[in-house]
């Protein structure tokens, strides 16, 4: 089977999102071939070139979502009446639609019918495909995206009645912000990726994250029907809603590009064939946003566990470097909390005075995590004066900052051997992949309910809620004086690991996937002999069956009951049962 593999910002570039796992997926499914379409997001990541590619990779094609080519294309009449029309339908869809997630909402409040919905989703869907027909016909959409016929039709959906209220105080500035940004998001209708020698000619369309990555396969699916799957590990939208809370823009350019962000999600979850979240918390994300339960199905990220199996296969499950020390794992930055974290700590030093704090993890990408890690090293030399055991000891800090590759830390499995307990402190995580490296590690775990958490670590570990650092001493304290339920939840978080974050049973779920889409929805390509005339029966008389086939029923497998169990909420330092 041919496959169209979808990225954006990240495979087969060396840098950017998912590119391990798309690296894996692809290797892992040697028995098909694939043709990469990748949208890179900056001159940086171009510069940096690919990683080494699979033989089953047959093509590869490219294009920049972070410059704004002159496409050159001098539109006649027709076609700016053409563009003006289906710009005005989409604008006006964006401002009519009601924001994903609303405060109404979020109570249990309903801001707008099931058929409000439809109709929204049916003109933003209508508007979407009529100006990527143009494209297809007269040549790109660029410039028309960025002229001041797009900004004009902008300005009349905020003025409409019943636009979004923040919308209706849009002024010049916010109207050309957006519209440049709408042009960014929509340069794949530009492309020349949708003839018969490209993505109209694979099997299966996988978006490998929702948004600008998957609007290509919606034009596949609508040129040539190639059915679409999506996959999302972090749901696009929700990462939208977290880098415009940080960005200096208006209200008026937050709820329209929200709005239209919303409106995409939505067509991309409407249109697919199968939607495969990476844990419940992103599939909650999705449904809030439209898509049908019946196309969820979650598929967890596979992770490499050979790096991990000399340290989780040893069967005491004490051979840390030090039993008595603490261990954080990640990349170092404000919504890993690693100050309740430092506080935290303090309250153990009064419990366990021997306890030490390793924090092994670089600075986030940015000024921003160089200045968080700068205010933590300051809090921890403020919190933990330099100690020593006699006058003529020399003084040591109970803190340590390191990184992987260095002589303490030569390697990540080695981070996690080093102490008996592993912290997650987080207030905001998608699918925590530290917790799960280490799970494999056989480590005995306390972790703050954010995200995915609750679901990665079921019962095989401590459970706190978040910015609550007492709790967290607590359940630190717990488990460093208990060593027997150490030893007993890192088992038990081992084997869950195993059971279900591994590379293989991810790339097992994606090849049933794939055939099971192929098999309900195969593309319907004319058939013809070599002087170029339709073949009689040139396809089957399956595939003209009127109707829907049977939904497939999701298989059942069997899990042991700790892996199915409720996680521990340790906020006392005596919990009777450990849920393993």
């Amino acid at each position: 089977m041919r496959i169209g593999l979808l990225t954006e910002g990240g495979y087969p570039y060396v840098s950017g999102d998912a590119r391990l796992w798309c690296d894996r997926l692809v290797r892992g499914l040697e028995q098909h071939e694939f043709d990469i379409y990748a949208l890179s997001r900056s001159e940086r990541q171009e510069d940096e070139g690919w990683i080494q590619l699979p033989p089953q990779v047959s093509r590869v094609r490219t294009a920049p979502l972070w410059m704004a080519e002159d496409d050159g294309v001098v539109h006649g009449r027709r076609a700016r009446r053409r563009f003006a029309e289906c710009f005005g339908e989409l604008a006006a869809a964006v401002c009519a639609a009601p924001a994903v997630l609303d405060g109404s909402e979020a109570s249990g409040g309903v801001t707008a019918s099931e058929a409000s919905r439809g109709v929204v989703a049916d003109r933003f869907g209508n508007a979407l495909y009529g100006l990527a027909e143009l494209a297809r016909d007269e040549g790109g959409l660029v410039g028309a995206l960025r002229s001041e016929g797009a900004v004009r039709a902008l300005e009349r959906a905020c003025r409409a009645p019943g636009a979004l209220r923040a919308a209706r105080t849009a002024r010049v500035p916010d109207l050309l912000s957006v519209a440049a940004h709408i042009e960014r998001a929509l340069r794949p209708l530009s492309l020349d990726w949708y003839e018969d020698d490209g993505l109209g000619s694979v099997d299966l369309c996988h978006a490998t994250a929702g948004g600008e990555a998957a609007l290509p396969g919606l034009l596949a699916l609508h040129f040539a029907g190639v059915p679409l799957l999506v996959t999302e590990y972090g749901v696009q939208l929700r990462a939208h809603y977290l880098a415009s809370s940080a960005a200096e823009e208006s209200s008026a350019v937050r709820a329209l590009l929200a709005a239209f962000h919303g409106a995409l999600a939505a067509e991309v979850y409407r249109r697919a064939a199968l939607i495969t979240p990476g844990n419940t918390h992103a599939r909650r994300w999705q449904e809030r946003c439209g898509a049908d339960r019946a196309k969820l199905r979650t598929v967890y990220p596979g992770m490499e566990a050979a790096r991990f199996a000399e340290v989780g296969e040893r069967a005491d499950g004490s051979g840390c470097a030090d039993p008595d020390t603490l261990v954080w794992v990640g990349r170092i930055e404000p919504a890993k909390d690693l100050i309740s974290l430092l506080h935290s700590f303090a309250e153990v030093r009064k419990e366990a005075p021997k306890t030490r704090l390793r924090i092994v993890g670089a600075p986030a990408d940015g000024p921003e995590g160089a200045l968080y890690l700068a205010h933590c090293k300051a809090l921890a030399a403020q919190l933990f004066p330099d100690e020593a055991e006699g006058v003529h000891a020399v003084g040591d800090n109970p803190v340590s900052f390191e990184e992987i590759g260095g002589p303490e830390v030569p390697s990540l499995a080695e981070a996690y051997a080093s102490g008996s307990v592993v912290v997650l402190s987080s207030v905001v995580e998608g699918f925590p992949i530290s917790l799960v490296e280490a799970m494999f590690c056989g480590r005995a775990t306390v972790s703050t309910d954010v995200g995915a958490v609750v679901e990665v670590i079921g019962g095989t570990g401590l459970v706190v809620p978040p910015r609550n650092p007492r709790a967290l001493a607590e359940a630190c304290v717990a488990l460093l004086r208990d060593p027997e339920r150490r030893a007993r939840l890192g088992a038990a978080a081992r084997a869950r690991a195993l059971e279900l974050f591994t590379v293989e049973q991810n790339i097992t779920a994606f090849h049933g996937i794939y055939l099971e889409i192929v098999s309900r929805s195969p593309v319907r390509r004319l058939v013809v002999d070599d002087a170029g005339d339709p073949l009689p029966f040139g396809v089957p008389a399956e595939v003209h069956v009127p109707g829907r086939w049977t939904e497939a029923r999701l298989m059942v497998t069997g899990r042991p009951r700790w892996a199915a169990g409720a996680p521990v909420r340790a906020t006392a330092p005596l919990p009777a049962g450990e849920g393993a």
